[in-house]
């Protein structure tokens, strides 16, 4: 899956970030890659975000690890108890996951954070396989519309529901928990705060017992 070069948009932006880096991270050496899933195997939960965040996860080479998102994402996970620490800063930092899985629709960073939905498409087999794989899951936290869309794609959810912050959509065997996006975009206005965050957890957390 790190070698893909399905989406070539994709492949030469993670690319390009890599080498021109952010300020802060001039020193680092950057992943600039596909990123794969991240957790317990044998999860009961999969969260489902939207795509590699450009100096976040496409420079650490770990889903939500290095930025604000990630931050906001792992501590409502350890507050949920399914972290054991409630940051996600480099791949070696100790954080473990229990009964949660973390991936994205979109394995390579995007340019402005939008991923086309013909590349989603293109990478949808590979969360397919995760879906696969994670024989024990029942829950898929979805972080926003596009990562609903991609999950009611690939659970064969017709017509696709519409999009609400802590909306539950049942598709077999899953139960599809909706919350917006950690971004900063959705956190700095505050049109996702902390407790809202918590909430689908602890929703998430019901559904799977």
């Amino acid at each position: 899956m790190h070698e893909c070069e399905k989406c070539p948009r994709l492949v030469q932006w993670c690319r390009k970030v890599a080498v021109e880096k952010r300020a802060a991270y001039r020193d680092d050496v950057y992943w600039g890659k596909p990123i794969s899933g991240f957790g317990d195997k044998n999860a009961r939960i999969i969260v489902l975000g939207l795509a590699p965040g450009a100096h976040g996860a496409n420079r650490t080479g770990r889903v939500f690890t290095g930025d604000r998102s990630g931050d906001w994402l792992y501590r409502a996970m350890h507050t949920a108890g399914l972290a054991n620490q409630p940051t996600s800063v480099y791949v070696n930092d100790g954080l473990v996951l229990n009964d949660a899985w973390v991936t994205a629709a979109v394995k390579c960073a995007p340019p402005q954070n939008k991923p086309t939905p013909a590349e989603r498409v293109k990478c949808s087999p590979f969360l397919q396989r995760e879906l696969e794989l994670l024989t024990h899951a029942k829950v898929i936290v979805c972080l926003g519309a596009f990562a609903l869309q991609a999950a009611c794609d690939e659970l064969g959810v017709k017509p696709r529901p519409k999009f609400g912050h802590g909306v539950v959509v049942q598709a077999g065997k899953y139960s599809l928990v909706c919350s917006y996006h950690p971004s900063q975009q959705n956190t700095f206005t505050g049109k996702l705060t902390e407790k809202m965050l918590d909430d689908v957890f602890t929703k998430a957390v019901r559904l799977a017992s």
